[in-house]
């Protein structure tokens, strides 16, 4: 269960309260903290990396941390208060980085920002284990030069839902919270998904998401659809709302993806099924998810598989079982599920429910 506790900062201009909102897994979610003098680090902020903005405003920041996953390929940690020197390919002129209001700018705990902040504002902070979000120590690298706007296509959806989850989250009590905290994790795993696939131009797409290159079988079959229209084609990566694409989501497009969220337990759920209830022709609807990048069939097998594993995670060994939570989220076989499962993500259901497990037992000790 999250627990929620307040807490001043020294590091305030001004030494106000702010709720911080605490999870077994290592997530907290902090809000209501205005113009904090730093950002949560496990050093001094570091002298070469700003952050430069000059508007008042809220601004979001998502610190990525070591996870508690064994052997796996995220952050690793350096020990307590020592800043972890910046890598040879990062000049200290190329760490200066300008946001404005509502922008969500992810960072290495390990090597915090200094703030350069001309007006008040106030911050909605995540610190995140990389683990969960699939982040390997070269993505941290990658993911803290780029930004997301505000005013891009991905940051107009989702940095106002994560500032009210936030907010949400730190009011709930705690069995709500906890729900509430996830969605934010799979938010930010999606936009730390899409800004790598997106920010260098030529390089592989991150670790654990389903139909990218490097992921053999995550483009495939979407649970019970039968795999129709899951053939994006190699080198194909993205899905609605690629950051920085001009323009806005088409409104039809919006309402097939609130569709989509609706129905992902529903394992007759399919590009037939879903044009006709939008009163469109199946062609239609893949020129949409081909506009966008992706495919019908790769935007419900993704979100299916986010679901199933957020799920192992919570409920473990003593929730429900493997197969039971994949038939929860509309997939037909457990044989598929454990194959796709593995694709994306590179372990097993019962390994990722297991080392996950572990690591939310170690971090609630």
């Amino acid at each position: 269960m999250p627990t929620t506790s307040t807490t001043s900062t020294c590091d305030s201009a001004r030494a106000l309260a702010r709720p911080v909102v605490r999870t077994p897994l290592g997530v907290e979610i902090t809000t209501g903290q205005d113009t904090p003098a730093r950002l949560p680090g496990e050093a001094s902020p570091h002298p070469a990396h700003r952050l430069l903005a000059h508007d008042a405003g809220e601004y979001l920041f998502v610190g990525l941390r070591a996870g508690a996953r064994p052997g796996s390929t995220a952050l690793r940690t350096t020990a307590p208060h020592t800043a972890a020197p910046a890598p040879a390919d990062e000049p200290p002129d190329a760490l200066g980085l300008r946001l404005a209001p509502g922008d969500v700018c992810f960072y290495d705990v390990r090597r915090a920002p200094a703030l350069d902040f001309r007006e008040p504002f106030r911050a909605t902070t995540f610190l995140v284990p990389a683990d969960l979000l699939g982040l390997a120590d070269s993505d941290v690298r990658r993911i803290a030069r780029t930004p997301v706007a505000r005013t891009s296509r991905l940051g107009t959806l989702l940095s106002p839902l994560l500032s009210d989850l936030a907010r949400a989250t730190a009011e709930a009590r705690p069995q709500v919270g906890e729900m509430l905290a996830w969605n934010a994790v799979n938010l930010l795993a999606t936009l730390a998904a899409e800004q790598l696939g997106t920010a260098v131009p030529g390089t592989p797409a991150t670790f654990g998401t389903p139909g990218t290159p490097g992921t053999p079988g995550g483009a495939g079959e979407a649970g019970g659809t039968g795999g129709t229209g899951g053939n994006g084609g190699p080198g194909t990566r993205g899905v609605p709302g690629v950051p920085g694409t001009p323009g806005a989501h088409s409104p039809v497009l919006g309402r097939v993806l609130e569709h989509v969220e609706l129905h992902l337990t529903d394992p007759d759920l399919s590009p037939e099924v879903i044009a006709r209830a939008h009163h469109i022709s199946v062609r239609y609807l893949h020129k949409l998810f081909k506009d966008e990048g992706t495919t019908v069939g790769r935007w419900i097998l993704r979100r299916r598989l986010e679901e199933c594993r957020r799920d192992l995670m919570r409920y473990g060994r003593g929730g429900r079982t493997i197969a039971a939570v994949a038939a929860r989220w509309g997939f037909l076989s457990a044989t598929h599920f454990s194959r796709v499962f593995r694709s994306a993500y590179g372990m097993s259901p019962r390994e990722w429910r297991d080392t996950a497990g572990r690591g939310a037992r170690s971090a609630h000790r």
